[in-house]
């Protein structure tokens, strides 16, 4: 049996933390012994965790300016701080605060694995949990493997952290059995069938874009169409976008939901998914959106041509730019002809994201992995 270790910051609700706890949860019992570590014993996703998936929170709660703190010690101190037992196999779940700490690891039959979910784009985030480049360069150089959630992240992670071990493309585990069950859910769901109703999943934040999707509802309405927008999530940026969308007066055709633990009964049953943002690993959400079967358009991010084709074969991608995905989403809803297309295309590539590949691709990664020290 190999003993393995993730550990990632949190198990809160962003999409890094949701899968993990997918993949976890659905790796063999018989040949994996499995431990998830949080920096920060806190997070939504906890609960999700199987019984026999050890758990372990090392600080009680997150803290402001703790990335700089932890700057202050060695990447070996820290490693010996947060990991207290022998592993076979160590994982950094996440890029940047675990991948330095994951590197102080000194045993050398340890096998370490850094998963890399968003892209870096500049020098400048690829540093942000490292004292300084050459911290950063020398700490990614020593795991034995990264993987990359999608080509476009691989490609990205490269060009800023040129390392010399093997780097790989594995897809993210989603639920899919359990997501088309919790689909079929359609109580409180608040959307009219005088509406179009548009919908987008995330945390709240800059990086989502929702501040301009809101923008694109308001010019929407201008235009004519009769379309609410909903947003399932939460985050620091909802005050902001709410008074602009008061200020506009457009704030009974924009409603955040909050946080749901089923969010796909609401994204099947919306009319058009929606991704905004300015920057993506492989978007959780965007494939929960296939696997329902929901059309989906998407600003121009990692991972989204893997998904939907190069040639918008799956969904519509649009540049990353306000007006782009303005116009996309004007000429999807204005054209029935073409939406029920991209509703019955989600649906035929959704079934290519099942949970049975995407674990069986990962156990073998660490088992040939590990099979190096047998």
């Amino acid at each position: 049996m190999i003993k393995i270790l993730f550990m990632i910051p949190t198990l809160g609700h962003g999409g890094a933390e949701k899968v993990l706890v997918n993949l976890v949860n659905n790796m063999d019992q018989n040949l994996f012994d499995v431990t998830v570590l949080t920096i920060f014993d806190q997070g939504v996703n906890k609960e999700n965790l199987k019984p026999y998936i050890k758990y372990e929170g090392k600080i009680k709660k997150q803290f402001k300016g703790n990335s700089q703190l932890f700057k202050l010690f060695s990447p070996k101190s820290l490693y010996k701080y947060f990991i207290n037992d022998e592993y076979d196999i160590i994982v950094s779940n996440l890029e940047g605060q675990t991948a330095r700490i994951i590197s102080g690891c000194d045993n050398e039959k340890t096998k370490l694995v850094s998963w890399i979910h968003v892209e870096q784009t500049n020098q400048k985030n690829t540093v942000h949990s490292f004292r300084n480049y050459n911290e950063a360069l020398m700490c990614y150089q020593r795991f034995d493997k990264t993987i990359c959630v999608s080509e476009y992240v691989k490609k990205d992670f490269l060009s800023l952290i040129p390392v010399t071990h093997p780097v790989e493309v594995l897809y993210n585990t989603n639920e899919t059995e359990q997501i088309l069950e919790l689909s079929k859910d359609c109580s409180d769901i608040p959307f009219k069938d005088s509406e179009i109703n548009l919908i987008g999943v995330g945390k709240i934040i800059p990086n989502k874009g929702f501040d301009r999707l809101a923008k694109i509802t308001k010019k929407l309405i201008e235009d004519g169409f009769k379309i609410h927008t909903y947003i399932l999530g939460v985050g620091s940026m909802q005050k902001d976008i709410e008074q602009y969308l008061e200020d506009e007066k457009i704030s009974n055709s924009f409603t955040f939901l909050g946080y749901q633990t089923n969010p796909y009964k609401y994204v099947a049953n919306a009319d058009l998914f929606v991704c905004s943002s300015h920057a993506e690993g492989f978007s959780t959400a965007t494939t929960e959106a296939l696997i329902v079967g929901t059309p989906v358009i998407t600003t121009r991010v990692s991972g989204m041509e893997e998904m939907l084709g190069k040639n918008n074969e799956f969904g519509v991608i649009v540049e990353d730019d306000d007006n782009s995905l303005y116009i996309g989403i004007k000429d999807l809803i204005g054209n029935d002809k073409k939406l029920n297309h991209y509703k019955k295309k989600a649906q035929e590539r959704g079934n290519y994201f099942s949970k049975d590949k995407t674990v069986k691709a990962v156990e073998k990664m660490f088992i040939d992995l590990w099979g190096g020290n047998e």
